[in-house]
C-alpha cells in the first residue's frame, strides 16, 4: 500500500475546495448546535412520516425493511467499528505502515472522544415523539454513529484511494464509504432514536475530522 500523492493539476483546486467544503460543514454544525434548544420543526415531520399514522410503533414500509435498518446501524456502533478499526490498524502496524496505524487509531479515538464531550456539553435529550426501535442511553446530540463512522469509514477510504492511481477506483471508494456514512445516519432516524439534526451535525463533526486526518496524512507523506 504505496500512497500517491495527487496530481499537481489537481492540487491547484483541491485544497481550496476542502478548506471550503471544511468551512460549510462547520457552519451547519454550529448553526445546528445553537438552533436545536428551540427545535427544529422539519425534525418532528420527518420523525412522523417515518411512522404509521395511528400506530407510532410501526415503521413505514415493508416487515424486512425494519431489521436492515437495525443491521446497517450496527455497522456504525461501536462494537463493530472497534474491531473493524482494531483489527485494520494491527494489520497496518504488522506491514510496516505505521503513520497510517496511527492516523486510523487517532481517527477512532479522537471521534468517539470528541463526540462523548459534545454529548456532555449540549444533552439533548432523546426524541420522544415516536417510540425507540433499538435500545439507547447517553445524550442525542450529535448521533455518535454518524459522527464516527463518518471519521473511520471516511479516513480509510481515503487511505486506501490513495493507494490507487486510476480515478474511477479512487471515486468508487470514497463513493461507497459516503453511502455506507449516509445508510447508517439514515437508520438512526429510521429507528426513532435520533432528531434528524443530530444526524446532520454527526455528519459534518465527522467529516470534519475525516478531513483534519487526511491533511494530516498529506503532509506526513509529503514530509
Amino acid at each position: 500500500m504505496s500512497p500517491r500523492p495527487f496530481p499537481r493539476r489537481s492540487g491547484q483546486w483541491l485544497w481550496p475546495a476542502l478548506a471550503l467544503l471544511a468551512l460549510s460543514l462547520a457552519g451547519i454544525a454550529i448553526h445546528l448546535a445553537l438552533g436545536f434548544a428551540t427545535g427544529f420543526a422539519l425534525d418532528s415531520r420527518i420523525l412522523l412520516a417515518l411512522r404509521e399514522p395511528g400506530a407510532l410503533a410501526t415503521p413505514i414500509g415493508p416487515s424486512w425493511l425494519l431489521q436492515s435498518a437495525i443491521d446497517i446501524s450496527a455497522i456504525g456502533g461501536f462494537t463493530v467499528l472497534c474491531l473493524f478499526g482494531s483489527a485494520t490498524v494491527l494489520f497496518l502496524f504488522a506491514f510496516g505502515r505505521r503513520a497510517e496505524a496511527l492516523l486510523l487509531a487517532g481517527s477512532m479515538l479522537g471521534a468517539s472522544t470528541f463526540n462523548a464531550l459534545l454529548k456532555l456539553i449540549w444533552q439533548r435529550p432523546r426524541p420522544e415523539l415516536v417510540p425507540h426501535l433499538a435500545e439507547v442511553s447517553n445524550a442525542s446530540f450529535p448521533s455518535g454513529h454518524a459522527m464516527t463512522s463518518a471519521a473511520v469509514y471516511l479516513t480509510l477510504a481515503v487511505m486506501l484511494a490513495q493507494t490507487e492511481s486510476s480515478r474511477w477506483a479512487r471515486a468508487y471508494l470514497l463513493a461507497f464509504a459516503v453511502l455506507i456514512v449516509l445508510l447508517i445516519g439514515c437508520s438512526r432516524v429510521y429507528l426513532g432514536v435520533h432528531w434528524p439534526s443530530d444526524v446532520l451535525a454527526g455528519w459534518c463533526f465527522g467529516t470534519l475530522w475525516a478531513l483534519a486526518m487526511f491533511a494530516i496524512n498529506a503532509r506526513l507523506h509529503r514530509r
